[in-house]
């Protein structure tokens, strides 16, 4: 019987190890597969990244090469450190640096990309570069020529000592304390450095992007959590008694306040508040969303009801998106007849029933001039309407106050319509018809104007 038993388990068990063997084969040879891809990827990505800081450098000497009064060259030479430095950018997301500290680096990158691109964009003809770019162009030159340096020695000991980046991403996701690492050490060294440079004065157009918008702009005194209890409950509607705060960020400038609404043992509704003026910045209600019984035209007059009852007067609806049975509405702060779009919120209305669901705030908060005094246009309508393309077809036109590519607020003629079957928000400057920014309208943001 045994015999007999051995006689047919045996081959079956041959056949399963062998399947085993084949398996566990093919299995490694997959993983060797994406791993050689993945390593391949990094190691073109840093000898990249190499390369574009080489071209980098030379770039910006060649703007300083030319004559200061060379605006073309200057403009030519600026678009190309722009190209450049987001190359750069580009080539550092795609190296396994999250873990390691090189975020001195990405900022200085970044710093120049923005420097390079909005002093290209504008009219040179008319302001040409200041004796304060140019200082800021040589400093960039020299600095840029010290991480070249420093990265093509890296460069170098990767190819000499075929060093792999798959090391480096093992060894920073490793808990345990790193030994020496030529890579790891090379990018630290790099990042090091560039915090050493001199500060530069970039000028206010450039710091106002990186001005991060902070409570110590909100003129007024710090609340307590037992006055944010009190707001968020009467926000809601709800008893003070089921409302729990807690404070987010103590002891620094980004301090703020979360309230949770308790309702049978489950959060229902969810608030965060600045700690300084109490402002309301977002606003949650967690109920699950049924299927859609709404339309966008009811969902937006539910919207304009609640800012109103909450206490956001003069609210326009600009823009609408739905996603997933929830329809999401931009507003923006009307100030007589114009459209203030830095001040804006966005409004979350469930379309089962039409309730509001949520709303965020922050850009409305941290914008709102309350004495914002609007300039008066230099152009009339019929003059910024003669800067359109003669074959756009204008649907509507109003005015409205945005932040341009230089982050300086300006006031336009807002026109709205289609030219080769895509429909544009174009905005037009009204002082000197330059177009300030075009925005496609996708058909699901079309609101009744469109």
């Amino acid at each position: 019987m045994y015999k007999r038993l051995s006689a047919v388990l045996f081959p079956v068990m041959t056949l399963f190890l062998i399947g085993a063997l084949v398996w566990g084969y093919r299995e490694n040879q997959e993983k060797n597969s994406v791993l050689i891809k993945a390593e391949n990827q990094y190691q073109r990505a840093f000898h990249d990244l190499s390369y574009h800081m080489d071209r980098l450098h030379s770039e910006l000497g060649n703007t300083l090469a030319v004559n200061t009064t060379s605006q073309g060259m200057h403009r030519k030479s600026l678009m190309n450190v722009w190209r450049l430095t987001s190359e750069a950018q580009n080539e550092i997301n795609q190296l396994p640096l999250t873990l390691m500290p090189f975020n001195h680096a990405e900022d200085f990158l970044s710093r120049i990309s923005n420097f390079a691109y909005q002093t290209s964009v504008r009219d040179l003809t008319k302001e040409p570069l200041s004796e304060r770019e140019i200082k800021n162009l040589k400093s960039l030159y020299s600095s840029s020529d010290q991480i070249t340096k420093d990265l093509q020695q890296v460069q170098s000991k990767v190819i000499s000592n075929n060093l792999r980046w798959m090391d480096v991403e093992m060894a920073m996701a490793s808990e345990h304390k790193q030994a020496d690492n030529t890579i790891i050490d090379g990018f630290k060294t790099v990042d090091k450095k560039v915090t050493q440079y001199s500060e530069l004065d970039w000028g206010p157009t450039i710091a106002s992007i990186y001005d991060k918008r902070s409570v110590k702009k909100l003129d007024a005194a710090p609340e307590s959590a037992e006055q944010i209890q009190q707001k968020a409950a009467e926000f809601a509607g709800a008893n003070k008694q089921n409302v729990r705060v807690t404070e987010q960020g103590k002891g620094t400038e980004w301090a703020s306040y979360t309230a949770s609404v308790q309702d049978r043992g489950r959060t229902a509704y969810s608030m965060d508040f600045t700690r300084k003026g109490g402002k309301l910045i977002s606003y949650e209600n967690r109920r699950e969303i049924g299927a859609k019984q709404v339309d966008r035209r009811t969902a937006q007059s539910r919207a304009d009801r609640f800012l109103e009852q909450k206490g956001y007067p003069g609210m326009t609806a600009v823009s609408y998106d739905e996603y997933g049975n929830i329809g999401n509405f931009t507003y923006a702060r009307k100030l007589g007849d114009v459209i203030v779009y830095p001040e804006k919120m966005t409004v979350r209305v469930g379309l089962d029933n039409g309730e509001v669901t949520g709303f965020q705030s922050s850009d409305y908060v941290y914008q709102l001039k309350q004495d914002r005094k609007m300039p008066k246009p230099k152009l009339d309508l019929k003059a910024a309407r003669g800067y359109l393309n003669p074959d756009f077809k204008e649907l509507y036109h109003r005015m409205a106050l945005i932040k341009n590519d230089l982050s300086t607020e300006v006031l336009c003629y807002e026109f709205g319509g289609g030219i080769n079957g895509t429909k544009y928000k174009i905005f037009i400057n009204a002082d000197n018809g330059q177009e300030e920014s075009v925005e496609e309208i996708r058909s699901s943001k079309a609101l009744a104007k469109m």
